[in-house]
């Protein structure tokens, strides 16, 4: 209602504690509605005092002397003419008030009223002016608009408003109303999705943001340790950060509004993909089901609710972590009350913490705050127990002395005994001393992300409590946790002043799961991904990317191609595990650019690992042990088997290696573990990777007249383990070299940038804009970056399987090659490789995106270990090999672009005997080639079925028209 009338309202006029009880404003009568005893003591002649000088009852004066501030007191203010006079020199004019006395003295009464009824001293309208400041908050402490405020005014005269704040119509002595908290329980019925406040916009909301009428309200009497004293206003004003914030959230009052806050998004956060239940009482449930002891909480939930706290987690973890922590046990044991029997203590652990730091831009500024780091472990530590309580004894009173908190900061020292004020020795009392797990990991960036020419960076991470044991080197991890300084003992005694190291105590632990989690696949990327698998050219487009910059060797492309995508592993009940990865051999004579695949693939596959035989050793390629130099202790380092762990492991010149290392790494090609028993270490690690190595033959080229054996330096169970075998000749052809060298020079003319050279503009260029390797020659060529998305989104969701029916052709083909193997003196055949058709097929599938092997994938690896198989053979069995089995190794065999160069030779030399027969060309519109001369011509190359190419885009795209009746292939020339 209305109240305008009833007072006169001047805000802005000047104000004054004077009056006289003949001046009382309207609005005091006892006829009004509104009136109560902060009215009457407001306008009461007998407390404001007239001026007879007292009231009926005379005040007595204090026995500590004379009270000033008497009912005489407006005496002071009654009006004198005689004496208020003053000067009018030195006045400013401009601020002088017009108004006469009487108006002045209407307006300070006025003004007193408003600002007695606006601090509730004044009217029942007190309690709801008093409320009214403190409630124009949202939640998140933001100012609310004019409408919102005047919403909220006209919403307060229902009956839950006064309901909530203890307000009737009918109190008369109006009180401060007690304060109510919700009672966060977890509801035991289903939500009420109808009201107005409940809900909000992804990621999540809170039963926080229900009407008043949807929470149930207890009393504040009930025993809460996290209520704090603090009403709206006051939560408001603990986001106001006074200080540093490290010192602010060390404060009680703090803590306790950090913990109440914390413990209402864990009773009433709801998950909106999820509706039916809250989200952290299930994931409790569930932590309690699997006898765990940490809680995960999801950093983008929590920001969203609290977008402060959250922030102060980032900034100050160890103090909020301390809160959250207790607040989480707490809980727990609320809701488990004997769970407390099993673990004692319940740890936070914070996922998804939205920034992602590179281990080598870690800085000062990172120190003591929360970050987030990826890498590859390379080495870890034994167990150690760690002092986290400890008591002495002192030996000369025995006294107990303690408990003292070991911390990462400082050592433990005790300067005298309390008892018998003696300064030692004091021994650890083992009995009441409690320890807790202590590991130390070393985390180095991953291979693929260390730049060109740099080293890779390493930190040590600390791992406690049930952290412990979670990660083994080789794996890819990410760390969240707090980037803080190390106390070291042993380096401060060897230095003699204070060193610290820097360390990430982990909070959270992920291990990536998947082999390309640096590649984020957005919805676009996979829907194009999925219109490319469509295609049914798709597999030689894929070859035909890799390193489009080199021309020709459409094997050694076919095998990277299959080796990159690999095949599907088996595990048989957790009992034994056949590898799924291709390993790939290439052999062949210098300057047939076996090394420049290797840094192809390098740049191109995720976790490469790239080494040389001569640089790397057995230790160097599996792993090694080490004495730390701290703890003294043998530790185990990963190698570059280990580090290109469910990537692929590149090693050049692997001819040059010392026996003793290859025959290291014979394990690790086969089984894909690296077993150590070194220093009382006696382990297993993982080196689940493709091994890609590139030899040179004995006397550097490869002689045909040997066999295979003969020509290289390694033994045949290493060569055994190879999958594919890449046999790389230079032979001097005039018709390969001419096309090689036209690829030559049109790559570097469409690599030159134009109107500029390297020298010219050496900082404004790139190498991107220079290596050909970067630029597409046509459109069928997949550029790099799409390459890695499609190679990516292959192995994480094709898992092919084979069919029985296709099992018959591989056995058939597996005894013929037995059989002819033992004829010659190549590479033998084993088990091996028939497995390795299989992994071959199932990679060959996974090109196409289907989750089963065909009758085509079959093929297609019958067809590449028949070509790596003939290959190996002396020059003399090969032609035999190849007349035997040229049903197998015909399949899919792209000729187009041999055949084409091979019709516009004949095209040429068909001009050039016109030329000579009529002395010109001028009138010629088209040139006619024979199909025979072509088909000659083809033969000498060993291909025999010339329809595919007719019917191919080479032979239309090039304006070539076949009139088959005719028996000739014709040609239009250009006017």
């Amino acid at each position: 209602m209305d109240n305008s009338d009833n007072h006169p309202s001047t805000p802005g006029s000047p104000t004054s504690a004077g009056f006289s009880t003949d001046r009382l404003p309207p609005n005091t009568s006892r006829n009004t509605d509104s009136y109560s005893d902060e009215d009457e003591a407001a306008v009461d002649p007998h407390i404001i005092g007239d001026d007879d000088g007292g009231d009926g009852d005379g005040n007595e004066e204090d026995e500590e002397g004379e009270d000033l501030f008497n009912d005489n007191y407006m005496e002071d203010y009654r009006r004198m003419d005689d004496q208020d006079q003053y000067e009018r020199v030195g006045l400013d004019d401009s601020m002088e008030d017009e108004r006469d006395l009487d108006q002045i003295m209407a307006d300070r009464r006025a003004a007193e009223v408003e600002l007695d009824v606006r601090d509730g001293r004044t009217g029942t309208g007190g309690i709801l002016d008093r409320k009214l400041p403190q409630m124009l908050y949202d939640q998140d402490g933001s100012a609310l608009t004019h409408t919102q405020c005047l919403g909220f005014t006209l919403a307060t005269t229902n009956s839950a408003f006064k309901k909530c704040y203890s307000y009737t119509d009918d109190d008369t002595n109006i009180r401060r109303p007690k304060r109510f908290r919700a009672d966060f329980r977890p509801p035991t019925g289903g939500r009420n999705d109808d009201t107005d406040g409940g809900s909000q916009s992804s990621p999540g909301r809170s039963l926080q943001g229900h009407s008043r009428e949807d929470v149930p309200m207890t009393d504040q009497t009930d025993d809460d340790p996290y209520e704090d004293e603090y009403d709206e206003e006051g939560e408001m004003s603990m986001y106001r950060v006074q200080g540093t914030l490290r010192e602010w959230v060390t404060r009680d009052e703090v803590r306790r509004f950090i913990a109440k806050k914390f413990k209402e998004f864990l009773l009433t956060y709801v998950n909106p993909k999820n509706e039916r239940e809250i989200e952290y009482i299930r994931l409790i449930n569930e932590m309690v089901l699997a006898n765990k002891c940490s809680l995960e909480i999801d950093y983008k939930q929590f920001i969203y609710i609290h977008p402060n706290i959250a922030i102060w987690l980032a900034d100050a973890p160890q103090s909020v972590l301390e809160v959250m922590e207790e607040v989480a046990r707490n809980v727990v044991f609320d809701l488990h009350k004997n769970y407390r029997n099993i673990h004692q203590k319940i740890f936070v652990r914070i996922t998804n913490l939205p920034v992602y730091d590179q281990i080598r831009n870690i800085r000062q500024i990172h120190l003591n705050t929360m970050i987030r780091i990826g890498g590859v472990v390379t080495r870890r530590s034994g167990v150690f127990p760690q002092l986290q309580q400890v008591k002495f004894d002192c030996n000369k009173c025995g006294a107990v002395l303690g408990p003292f908190f070991q911390n990462s900061y400082s050592e433990v020292k005790v300067g005298s005994c309390p008892e018998c004020q003696s300064k030692g020795p004091f021994t650890v009392n083992v009995e009441q001393t409690i320890y807790r797990d202590y590991q130390k990991l070393t985390l180095q960036e991953s291979p693929g992300i260390v730049p060109a020419g740099r080293l890779p960076r390493y930190k040590e991470v600390i791992l406690l409590n049930d952290l412990i044991d979670c990660a083994r080197p080789g794996e890819e991890i990410e760390v969240t946790g707090i980037y803080t300084n190390n106390f070291d003992l042993s380096l401060n005694t060897k230095n003699g002043f204070p060193v610290f190291a820097t360390v990430v105590e982990a909070n959270h632990i992920a291990k990536k799961q998947d082999l390309f989690s640096a590649y984020k696949l957005t919805d676009d990327d996979k829907a194009e991904i999925e219109k490319l698998a469509k295609d049914p050219r798709i597999v030689e487009r894929i070859i035909k990317s890799i390193a489009p910059s080199i021309y020709g060797h459409e094997d050694i492309k076919t095998a990277i191609a299959l080796a990159m995508f690999g095949g599907q592993g088996k595990d048989a009940e957790g009992k034994h595990r056949v590898r799924g990865d291709i390993n790939v051999l290439l052999l062949g004579d210098p300057g047939t650019a076996k090394s420049q695949f290797l840094k192809y693939v390098e740049k191109t596959g995720h976790r490469a690992v790239y080494t040389t035989g001569k640089g790397a050793s057995a230790v160097g390629l599996t792993a090694a042990v080490h004495k730390d130099p701290v703890t003294r202790e043998w530790t185990l380092e990963g190698g570059a088997l280990v580090l290109a762990d469910r990537g692929i492991c590149l090693i050049d010149e692997f001819d040059k290696m010392n026996d003793q290392d290859r025959v290291s790494i014979h394990e690790a090609m086969e089984q894909q573990s690296i077993s150590i028993s070194k220093a009382g270490i006696v382990t297993s690690l993982k080196a689940r990777c493709s091994v890609m190595a590139a030899a040179n033959p004995i006397g550097g080229r490869y002689d045909s007249s040997k066999a295979f054996s003969q020509n290289v330096e390694l033994t045949d169970p290493i060569i055994s383990r190879f999958d594919i075998l890449c046999v790389v000749k230079d032979i001097v052809d005039p018709v390969t070299d001419e096309m090689l060298a036209t690829f030559v020079v049109d790559s570097h003319a469409k690599s030159q940038p134009k109107g500029a050279t390297l020298e010219d503009h050496p900082a404004s260029i790139s190498q991107d804009d220079i290596l050909a390797s970067d630029r597409p020659v046509d459109q069928e060529i997949l550029s790099q970056d799409m390459l890695k998305k499609y190679i990516t989104y292959a192995k994480l969701n094709v898992f092919p399987k084979l069919h029985d029916a296709d099992l018959d052709k591989l056995t058939i083909v597996y005894a013929e090659l037995r059989r002819e193997s033992s004829h010659g003196q190549g590479v033998p055949i084993a088990v091996r490789h028939f497995e390795s058709m299989i992994r071959m097929s199932e990679a060959h599938a996974r090109m196409h995106l289907r989750s089963y092997v065909t009758q085509e994938d079959v093929d297609m690896a019958i067809r590449v270990l028949l070509d790596s198989f003939v290959s190996c053979q002396k020059f003399g069995v090969q032609k035999t090999l190849r007349k035997s089995f040229m049903k197998y190794m015909t399949f899919k065999k792209d000729y187009n672009e041999l055949l084409l160069h091979l019709l516009r030779g004949l095209v040429k030399d068909a001009l050039y005997f016109e030329q000579i027969v009529s002395g010109t060309t001028a009138r010629l519109t088209h040139i006619e080639v024979k199909m025979e001369d072509l088909r000659s011509k083809a033969q000498e190359h060993e291909i025999y079925d010339l329809k595919p190419f007719f019917s191919s885009a080479h032979f239309a795209s090039n304006n070539f028209v076949l009139d088959e009746s005719r028996g000739l292939i014709r040609h239009p020339l250009a006017t």
